[in-house]
Formats: structure tokens, C-alpha cells, sequence
């Protein structure tokens, strides 16, 4: 867990102090909506449909336990009960007063956290791998260099009034798991054949109303050049991004018109002017962050623990939530576990205070009090001993946190969407709870196997459908909800972009579209083992809307389809 120094506190400090001034002037009102808007943005706060909604910085995903009770002392104090985790690993609470948000920022203060940059023209929360620090593919730690990135980023006055919001996510790690193809600069660590640690830089990438897999602007970055190259990307764009038009700001689409070689010449012109200047990191600078994160106090465990084996063979649901929500770890005798915020008949990413606090409380007791947000709305303990995973799952189960469907379609991504948002064209929460009534059958999930469903309530992609397996958008039709379908999307090394299987859908129709692909999936897959994302790549969309569309008069049974045994 990274430890703030007294500047970081001092920074956080001040910009309450900053904001408790500026929403007093606004509220007496000597400080016009048209001055306070970028103010209020700058911390995070939104106005929504019903209320304002505040979205808290989670750096990189990572939480410990204290700020976890903190989550829950807000959610009670100053809002309805719950919060929300949003796909950027953050967490929004949907109801505060305004009057009341420099108070709520204050007492994030107290645990290290602020909502510096979760919204506005700047660059935002950097993003990584949940996994992070324990994954047994680790090329390096993507924690530290995340803070690096964090550091250098926060305030950074060149940098807070770009032409659009702007993303980067870092992958340690030779299996990317933070999506990083689809950012505005991904990062993913590798070495070259001299073994040395550096970084294959993409550019470009978004998702959004043009979605873009990114480009690789650098095939090898040496760690050392890291913060001087991306400067000189990002001003490059801040040159050049288009400030007349909201929907061409954004960097996808600079590097689109101008071409990936054009964009790169460029960059490598400003960067002959930074290179090996004072934003050059030192092996002294960056051993100094990595000294600002705890090391858990691992024992020395065998590989393999003899009770867990036994409680296996013993319990067939404990060994399904094995299976499923249970992650490999570096270290030997340990494992990551997912806690799933994916119950039956709650939207997805909310959580309650109650559970906030019971969660900080497994994470003392099992985890040495360290949490991660995941990108699927989900919170993971990273370092549980294998001995404890009974115990904990136990736990867990009672508490409503123990869903069996890690990766499985009842793992459904969504955006809060229209019922908070005023952007949505359409409620995502519903759907997501519709599909998720539709498919409660556990045995039909797990035959169904490994499914990304993704439901985004506008073009903004705040549910990442475009590269869910199936990815689900609502959109406007005169005044009306309806919902596009795309089937193909994947994150990941080897990410891709949903492709529309055809016209839209009523949304009461929508649980039986998703019931239709998986029964296509079902009867042509060539093996239990053949995902839906592999069917849909061997065979194309063209048969699966034929499916589709080719019944549309014809209403499918709610109940599950009997397993394909080809």
C-alpha cells in the first residue's frame, strides 16, 4: 500500500481548504455557475440527473481497509447507504448535498484520498492491473510505476486543460489485464533481449462514440525516458487536438487524421527537446516510490495446503467458487480472491456500507487490510493464505459476497446509465438485472462457461460494451429506449471491437436476444472448452444474426437451454 509523504498531504490538504472556499462564495452566491462548473469538476463532482454525484480517486485500484470504513462512514453519513465502483476503478456516491461535498473531502483527506482528476480536460485516475504486485506473470510492478505516472501527472500545469479527458493504463504483467489497447497510452512493461526493463508504448486507443484499438507509437521505451516520451506525446496532442469539436477531441482522433507515422515523427521532435533533461528517472527516484508501499508480511507456506484439498473433493460449491473467484499468487501458499458485487437482483459495482465494512473487516483479517478495485466492478483480497479460503469463503457467502460467476455472464459490466446519468440515452441498470434474473441457473452459466457481458447506457462506453463478448448500448429513438447488440469485443493482449449484429431492440426483448446468441454459441461450439468469444471469431457475426433476426417473431422459452454435447 502506498503511504502518502507530507507533500502529497499537504497538496490534498490545501485543495480542500481550496474547494470548502469556492463552494461557500458559489452558495452565497458570489461565485456564477459558469465560474463554479470547472472548479467542482476539478473535484470531482458532477450534477446528475437527480443530485450531485461525487466520484472519489482510487490511484491504480488499490485500497486499504481504513479507506474502505471510510467509504462506508460517507455512504451513511452523507449519502443513501451505498456507493458505487465504476469501471475505472473509482467510487461515485450518487446523492450527497453540495453544500456538505468539502466536508466529504475532508474526511477522505484523513485516509489519504481525495477526488483530484477523476473528472475534467486532464489526465485522469491512472489505471492498472487488479492483480497488480501479485500476479505470478509479472514482468515488473505496475504499482510503482502507476504512482510514478500518478506523481508526475497530479496538478501537472501543462497538462490540466487538454483538449479532452485523457487515460493511461500501465500492464506489469506478460498477460494484460487493465485494458491498456484501449486507452489514450497504454503502457505494457517488457524486456529486450539485453534483459532490460522498458515499455511498449500504444497510443490512440478509446472507446467512445469512435471506438479505436491503439497503435504502438514505441515497439521499446528504457524506464528511464518513460515521463519525458509521454510528455512529449501529450503536447503534441495539446498542439494539436481539436478544441473546436467536442467529438474529435479526444487524441484517437488526432492520431487517426494525421496518420500513426506523422503522430510519431512529431513526438519524436518534441522529445529530442526533453530527452535526458530533468524529467529523466533515476533508478534513486523510482526505488524512492517503490519504498512508499508496505510489504505484506508473507510467511513461509508450502505451495499446497492439504485441508484446502480436502475441503475441495468435500463441497462441490466450495469448489465451484474456487474455480471461479480464486487467482494464482507469486508467492507460495497464497491466492488472490475475487469478492463478487454480482448477487442476484443488485446493479452492478454498488455496495452498502454494511458490506464496506464487513469487507475492510476480511480484508484485516485475511488480507493484511489491503483491497483492489477491479475493472469489473468488483473488489479483490490479494493476498489470502490457502489454509484460510474456506473460512473466508464462508464468510464472504454469508455477506452476499461469494458469487460463483467470476468471468461467467452473470458477471455483467454496467454503467449507472440513465436512472442517475443525464447523458444516458437509456437505464442500464434494469437490463443488467433482467439478463442476470434470465440466467440464475448456475449449473447453465458454468456449461456456458467464459462470457464478457457489457451494457453502456450512451456512447460514452462508461460500461465498456464495445469490447464485451456481448456488448449492449442503449440508444435514442424518438424520445424512446432502445438497445444495440455487438457480439466479438475483447480486452486483453489480443483486444477487439464488438461488431453490430443489426437493428436495435425494444428492451423488454433484450434478455431473449442475449438467450439466442448463447444458444447459437451452444449448438456450434466444437467443444465445451470453445468460448463464445472463439465462435463468434471462427465463425463471424453474419450466422449469429441470422439466428437472431430469423426468429424475431418467435419468443424463447425462459428457461435454460440443455448443454450442446458436440
Amino acid at each position: 500500500m502506498y503511504r502518502y509523504d507530507n507533500i502529497d498531504q499537504q497538496i490534498v490538504a490545501e485543495r480542500v481548504a481550496q474547494f470548502r472556499d469556492q463552494t461557500r462564495r458559489f452558495l452565497a452566491g458570489t461565485l456564477a455557475e459558469d465560474d463554479f462548473r470547472p472548479l467542482r469538476l476539478q473535484n470531482g463532482l458532477y450534477v446528475q440527473k437527480h443530485a450531485p454525484m461525487l466520484r472519489v480517486a482510487v490511484p491504480y485500484g488499490m485500497l486499504s481497509s481504513a479507506q474502505v470504513r471510510m467509504f462506508a462512514h460517507i455512504a451513511r453519513k452523507y449519502d443513501r447507504g451505498y456507493g458505487h465502483f465504476s469501471t475505472r476503478q473509482n467510487i461515485q456516491f450518487n446523492w450527497p448535498k453540495l453544500a456538505q461535498v468539502p466536508d466529504i473531502l475532508a474526511d477522505l483527506a484523513t485516509v489519504e484520498m481525495h477526488a483530484v482528476q477523476t473528472s475534467g480536460n486532464c489526465i485522469r485516475n491512472i489505471t492498472t492491473d487488479h492483480l497488480a504486485g501479485v500476479s505470478p506473470d509479472e514482468i515488473v510492478n505496475p504499482l510503482v510505476w502507476a504512482e510514478v505516472l500518478r506523481q508526475w501527472s497530479t496538478f501537472h500545469p501543462e497538462f490540466a486543460f487538454l483538449p479532452r479527458k485523457f487515460k493511461i493504463a500501465v500492464s506489469g504483467a506478460t498477460e494484460d489485464r487493465a485494458a491498456i489497447q484501449l486507452h489514450d497510452i497504454g503502457l505494457q512493461a517488457i524486456r529486450n533481449e539485453q534483459g532490460e526493463v522498458g515499455f511498449k508504448v500504444y497510443v490512440g486507443g478509446g472507446m467512445g462514440r469512435t471506438p479505436i484499438i491503439g497503435q504502438v507509437i514505441s515497439e521499446f521505451l528504457p524506464w528511464k525516458h518513460l515521463l519525458t516520451y509521454l510528455e512529449a506525446v501529450l503536447r503534441v496532442y495539446n498542439r494539436y487536438g481539436r478544441r473546436d469539436n467536442l467529438y474529435k477531441a479526444r487524441i484517437k482522433i488526432l492520431v487517426k487524421e494525421r496518420t500513426l507515422a506523422v503522430y510519431r515523427d512529431e513526438v519524436e521532435a518534441e522529445w529530442a527537446n526533453l530527452v535526458d533533461g530533468p524529467g529523466t528517472l533515476s533508478k534513486d527516484m523510482v526505488d524512492g516510490i517503490a519504498a512508499r508501499f508496505t510489504t505484506p508480511a508473507y510467511r513461509a507456506l508450502p505451495k499446497k495446503d492439504a485441508e484446502l484439498q480436502t475441503y475441495l473433493d468435500a463441497e462441490g460449491a466450495f469448489e465451484r467458487w474456487h474455480g471461479r473467484n480464486v487467482h494464482a499468487h507469486k508467492v507460495p501458499g497464497y491466492a488472490a480472491v475475487t469478492l463478487s458485487l454480482k448477487r442476484p437482483g443488485v446493479p452492478p459495482g454498488d455496495v452498502t456500507d454494511v458490506q464496506l465494512e464487513a469487507i475492510a473487516e476480511l480484508a484485516d483479517r485475511y488480507s493484511f487490510g489491503e483491497l483492489r478495485v477491479t475493472h469489473e466492478q468488483n473488489v479483490v483480497l490479494p493476498d489470502v493464505e490457502l489454509r484460510e479460503l474456506h473460512a473466508l469463503w464462508r464468510e464472504a457467502k454469508a455477506l452476499g459476497l461469494a458469487t460463483p460467476n467470476i468471468g461467467l455472464i452473470t458477471n455483467i459490466i454496467a454503467c449507472p446509465g440513465g436512472d442517475f446519468c443525464s447523458l444516458a440515452n437509456a437505464v442500464s441498470i434494469p437490463v443488467a438485472l433482467a439478463i442476470d434474473e434470465r440466467f440464475q441457473n448456475l449449473d447453465y452459466v458454468h456449461d456456458i462457461g467464459e462470457l464478457d457481458l457489457n451494457i453502456s447506457g450512451c456512447m460514452n462506453s462508461c460500461g465498456h460494451h464495445h469490447i464485451g463478448h456481448i456488448g449492449i448500448l442503449g440508444v435514442d429513438k424518438n424520445g424512446e429506449e432502445w438497445y444495440q447488440i455487438s457480439i466479438g469485443g475483447a480486452q486483453g493482449n489480443h483486444a477487439s471491437l464488438g461488431k453490430v449484429i443489426g437493428p436495435s431492440f425494444a428492451r423488454a426483448d433484450v434478455p431473449d436476444v442475449v438467450e439466442k446468441l448463447i444458444e447459437y454459441y451452444l449448438e456450434h461450439r466444437d467443444s465445451p472448452e470453445e468460448r463464445f468469444i472463439d465462435v463468434v471469431q471462427r465463425l463471424g457475426v453474419e450466422p449469429f444474426k441470422k439466428h437472431v433476426y430469423g426468429n424475431s417473431d418467435k419468443k424463447q422459452a425462459h428457461r435454460p437451454r440443455q448443454l450442446a454435447t458436440t
